[in-house]
């Protein structure tokens, strides 16, 4: 998905499944981190692209708080 489309996407949804997809992502980062410490991970660019998308949607989250 490209980033403006996710971006809409996460604009599009409430708070509740805003901080779910947080928690996945999470679980996500954590997975990846502990991929990479055993040599396990070929794609290593997922890490920042997941580390990236986190901080999007704790963005979309801090807007609609202050809205």
């Amino acid at each position: 998905m490209k980033t403006k489309e996710y971006r809409d996407d996460l604009k599009s949804k409430n708070v509740d499944e805003l901080n779910a997809e947080l928690v996945a992502a999470k679980k996500e980062l954590f997975n990846l981190r502990f991929q990479n410490a055993t040599n396990q991970l070929e794609n290593t660019s997922r890490i920042k692209e997941v580390r990236r998308n986190i901080a999007r949607i704790q963005s979309i989250m801090t807007e609609k708080a202050n809205a």
